[in-house]
């Protein structure tokens, strides 16, 4: 029941225009984004390699309806490629459909996101396409497929919520993809995405499965994105089965949270990278990374009573 109001505050207008704007609303973000401009998330990705975690870049947002606010996000994620090339920082960054113009049409968002790509490239660094919610999930797989067909440093994220995923994992394996997996942060139906939480591990740990064997015979990177401890050590129980090493297993956290666990799996070898995620449009976001976890309300609450 919390994760379904967290979710609806979530998409709710009044909550994002009001409740935002309070004082510890704002404190207690920034224990998930460092700042809301990319220098401040750029100087993030400096810090955390010094501890041998690299770092995906977010800009927050989502749902632009206007040619001109796509072509304003594709420009920033353009510059901020080659900022990042020029200081030779090994950072990924992560873009949704919705900000490139998924909604405006086909056409546009294919044309900004090979913009995008085509920086990238250039640069040298790799590019993640976000996945969103269910009724998105056919258009961004056939942009990741057509990408994909022409800058192989782009990857897609498969959410193991939705019962539908294991079928498009398997679609997807013979152009050899690169896969986050994630749990999925949603308010989704009961008719497209598993309710329990039990049920929606078990298909993370099958999925993970599957990409285990793929990493094994060289098809896929894989990224598995958690910060279920206990997923976590099935994942390395399975690659261990398998015969891999630590840095054949890649882990994606977000920033702020687990970091003691980022520098261990660190430490064991692993590649970790982080989620830095940062912008003004941070409300949706921020409520989605409650209903994910109880613990980072009681976070909130703390700082509620700390004012």
């Amino acid at each position: 029941m919390l994760r379904k109001l967290l979710l609806w505050g979530s998409e709710n207008d009044f909550f994002s225009d009001h409740v935002a704007r309070l004082g510890f609303v704002r404190r207690a973000v920034r224990r998930f984004m460092p700042g809301e401009t990319s220098a401040e998330a750029i100087e993030e990705v400096v810090r955390l390699s010094v501890s041998r975690i690299r770092s995906v870049l977010a800009l927050l947002g989502e749902n632009v309806t206007e040619a001109d606010e796509a072509d304003d996000v594709t420009r920033h994620y353009e510059a901020v490629l080659k900022e990042i090339g020029a200081r030779d920082l090994d950072a990924e960054i992560s873009v949704k459909p919705t900000q490139l113009g998924i909604d405006i049409g086909e056409d546009v968002v294919a044309a900004n996101l090979e913009r995008i790509l085509s920086t990238a490239k250039e640069h040298g660094h790799f590019v993640w396409i976000d996945m969103e919610g269910s009724d998105y999930v056919d258009r961004t797989l056939d942009l990741y497929r057509a990408a994909r067909s022409r800058h192989t440093d782009t990857g897609v994220c498969l959410q193991a919520y939705l019962y539908r995923t294991a079928e498009d994992l398997a679609a997807l394996l013979p152009i050899n993809p690169s896969v986050r997996l994630v749990k999925g942060a949603y308010a989704e139906s009961t008719k497209v995405a598993f309710p329990r939480k039990r049920d929606v591990d078990q298909n993370y740990l099958q999925l993970a499965q599957t990409l285990l064997d793929e990493i094994g015979s060289g098809g896929v990177r894989a990224a598995f994105a958690t910060h279920d401890g206990a997923l976590i050590r099935r994942i390395q129980e399975e690659a261990t089965q398998r015969g891999m090493t630590p840095g054949d297993v890649e882990f994606q956290m977000l920033y702020g949270i687990g970091t003691t666990s980022q520098e261990k799996l660190a430490a064991q070898g692993h590649e970790v990278r982080v989620h830095i995620s940062y912008g003004t449009a941070w409300f949706p976001w921020y409520m989605r990374r409650l209903a994910e976890r109880p613990a980072n309300l009681w976070f909130v609450m703390r700082k509620m009573m700390s004012r």
